[in-house]
């Protein structure tokens, strides 16, 4: 490690910025030395903004992504090399905002059930079962799961806040047959590589894509896809919004309202104006 990978890794750390915020401001950091071949501290603003246009234009990256870029950066030149007043530029988003597509309860096992091992399995299993986003599947530790209260413990997720989880029969039935297989010891998903590492997001990444080709499914949607999934499932399933917030660790209700939209049952339930019974007047 360089030391002036050191220097913003304590820096990030001081300011308690999440360990996944951490990770993409080292790697939007990573990137742009790799483009140059130097280090970034010999950068000029004018660089960094050529980089960035090198990542809109020629790689075509997503807008949120460039942005996390740009964070990185900014965090880099004003906080750990001190420059003050730095201004990167990049255009704002003008894509529409579209909905995701909701994967039903049935494309949702046939990717289980593709899942090459147990292993994978197990992983995508929980992240659906549970509603829990990548970072927190990835960072499960055996003593999480709870089977007297059947909770799962999230421990510091977004907003390093701590909350429980669903814990479902199903779900544990499935956890015991994994553990009783790979013997995990501290996390419960484990790098395959250093066991006393994490699972690494993308290698769940690959793990999802893989099993949602060899079933089959065609709905574009990533991982998160899962989650969102479980969500929906809820609402149809009669689950109220604010139980669905706390399950899904959301601050705002808001986000937790979007699913309104994608839930089958309450788009059927909404009846059209041609159904509305005419109103009589007072007498």
């Amino acid at each position: 490690m360089s030391a002036l990978r050191k220097r913003m890794e304590a820096d990030m750390v001081v300011r308690n910025l999440a360990l996944r915020t951490r990770e993409s401001y080292v790697e939007a950091v990573r990137g742009i030395a790799k483009y140059y071949k130097r280090s970034p501290d010999t950068l000029t603003e004018g660089e960094v903004q050529r980089y960035l246009l090198h990542l809109i234009e020629e790689r075509k990256l997503a807008w949120s992504s460039v942005n996390v870029a740009v964070s990185g950066l900014k965090f880099l030149f004003e906080v750990t090399l001190k420059r003050k007043g730095v201004e990167f530029a990049i255009p704002r988003p003008h894509q529409p905002q579209k909905l995701p597509q909701v994967l039903s309860r049935e494309e949702v096992m046939r990717i289980i059930d593709a899942a090459a091992n147990p292993r994978h399995r197990a992983v995508l299993i929980t992240i659906y079962a549970a509603g829990l986003r990548l970072s927190e599947a990835c960072r499960l530790k055996v003593s999480d799961i709870d089977s007297e209260r059947m909770t799962l413990r999230i421990e510091q997720a977004k907003g390093a806040k701590d909350r429980y989880a669903l814990l479902s029969p199903k779900l544990l039935k499935e956890l015991r047959t994994y553990w009783a297989a790979y013997r995990p010891k501290d996390w419960l998903f484990p790098s395959t590589r250093d066991a006393g590492l994490p699972l690494a997001s993308t290698t769940v990444q690959r793990i999802f894509y893989r099993a949602r080709d060899c079933a089959g499914v065609t709905k574009r949607c990533g991982i998160h896809g899962l989650r969102h999934a479980f969500a929906t499932h809820m609402l149809e399933g009669g689950v109220d919004v604010h139980t669905i917030q706390r399950l899904m660790g959301h601050g705002d209700l808001g986000t937790t309202t979007r699913y309104f939209h994608l839930a089958r049952h309450h788009l059927a339930q909404t009846p059209s104006p041609l159904e509305l019974k005419e109103r009589k007047p007072p007498r």
